[in-house]
């Protein structure tokens, strides 16, 4: 025991601990009392418990089954078991299109750019730009003043080289009969003749020449020479256009049937082939650039003779009618080649396959809404669709969506059917 004095007349006595290591502390105040200092054991045995109580409280109010073993009581019995909400598709057995796909380019079968044979002034524009014009149609009328009088002029030159060669006709008789007299001599003759001869080829001439004037009349209405549709018109009403100019003024393209080249890799061809010679067309459909909407059905036309080593594809040429006009030349678009149907296959969604360490697996939901883990041989997939080859048969159910918190046996219900709404909380 150690007494020590401190200030205002207390002193503070230490007492040796009944045990080792908690010492009493006892202090004297100036009056003469003594203080204990408080043990604080009592306290926080208080606090604890206040605390377990207010935990405990907590646990039973988020997991009721745990009330009435908090309240002393044994339990009723395990836990329930948790649903897990999932989304489910049926196994189905129906015809499996398999397809090649490859990325194409609309290309037109005939394109014409429209150009003037002669030169003058537009007089008229009688198409509407983007209008579907057929064979023949008027398109754009130049003037053709200039070649009326040119077709007069021709004409009148005719006649009076007709006028010349009948004169030279009757001279040419004359001499014929005068040549046995001697009152012409052979040269004369001969001359004559070669007038006849020289006024002959000069109508020829000018009968050219007016099939030329009248074909220039011709050549100023300008008309549709293919089927198609016109595009944007690159000159207006009003202006001087040149024979044969470059631009031209305005391009028709043919969209009645039309092309459409894709490519596929070159160890897809050997399928194909085979295809080709067991059957007389292959299906192909075009679809936009996010494969969602069908621009057209059409037929495979031709194989390309060879492989671009450079990518490794050959390409293929297809040929659709086009009858909604929902292609056109040079658009890209995705092609998919119909080269095998499997009749009567068992299918399901890609999603619900899992793909295991060991093997390849499904989710069956059993009759009792647990789910049984059944290992599966898949066979060819398209789209979002997979060809089963062996274990499942048609009509049973199998997890699509939620299999990332499932095990064997654990408790499904239908996403968003009736029974998952009301348990939704």
């Amino acid at each position: 025991m150690s007494i020590t004095h401190g200030s205002k007349g207390t002193t503070t006595k230490t007492v040796a601990p009944p045990e080792p290591g908690k010492p009493i502390t006892i202090i004297h105040s100036a009056a003469g009392r003594e203080k204990s200092e408080p043990a604080r054991p009592k306290q926080r045995w208080l606090l604890s418990l206040v605390i377990l109580a207010l935990c405990g409280g907590g646990v039973a109010v988020s997991y009721p089954w745990l009330k009435p073993l908090l309240a002393g009581k044994p339990p009723a019995g395990p836990p329930p078991a948790r649903i897990i909400p999932v989304v489910t598709a049926k196994v189905e057995r129906t015809d499996m299109d398999l397809y090649l796909n490859g990325l194409g380019t609309v290309t037109s079968f005939k394109t014409v750019t429209i150009r003037s044979r002669v030169d003058g002034e537009i007089k008229k524009v009688a198409f509407t730009e983007g209008q579907t014009v057929h064979e023949g149609d008027l398109l754009i009328e130049i003037d053709a003043r200039q070649y009326r009088v040119q077709l007069i002029e021709a004409e009148a030159q005719l006649q009076r080289d007709h006028a010349t060669l009948k004169l030279a006709l009757l001279d040419l008789e004359r001499y014929e009969s005068l040549i046995g007299t001697r009152a012409v001599t052979q040269q004369q003759f001969d001359s004559q003749r070669a007038l006849v001869d020289q006024s002959q080829a000069t109508i020829k001439v000018d009968e050219a020449l007016i099939e030329n004037v009248k074909l220039n009349l011709e050549y100023c209405r300008i008309t549709a020479p293919i089927d198609g549709r016109i595009g944007l018109r690159m000159v207006d009403l009003g202006n001087l256009v040149r024979a044969n100019e470059v631009s031209g003024l305005a391009v028709i393209t043919q969209l009645h049937p039309i092309a459409v080249v894709f490519t596929i890799p070159q160890d897809d061809i050997a399928r194909v082939q085979q295809k080709m010679q067991s059957e007389t067309q292959l299906t192909v459909e075009a679809y936009d650039r996010e494969m969602k909407i069908l621009l057209a059905t059409g037929k495979l036309a031709a194989i390309d003779n060879q492989v671009d080593a450079t990518t490794g594809t050959v390409r293929l040429k297809a040929i659709f009618e086009n009858e909604k006009g929902m292609l056109f030349p040079n658009q890209f678009v995705n092609c998919r080649l119909l080269v095998e149907t499997l009749p009567q296959a068992i299918v399901i969604p890609t999603a619900a396959v899992q793909h295991g360490p060991e093997a390849t697996y499904v989710y069956v939901v059993k009759s009792d809404s647990t789910v049984e883990l059944r290992p599966i041989t898949v066979g060819p997939n398209e789209g979002d669709r997979t060809v089963i080859a062996s274990g499942l048969e048609p009509g049973e159910t199998v997890v699509v969506e939620g299999v990332d918190k499932l095990q064997k046996g654990s408790k499904v219900i239908e996403r968003g059917s009736e029974a998952d709404r009301s348990a939704t909380p």
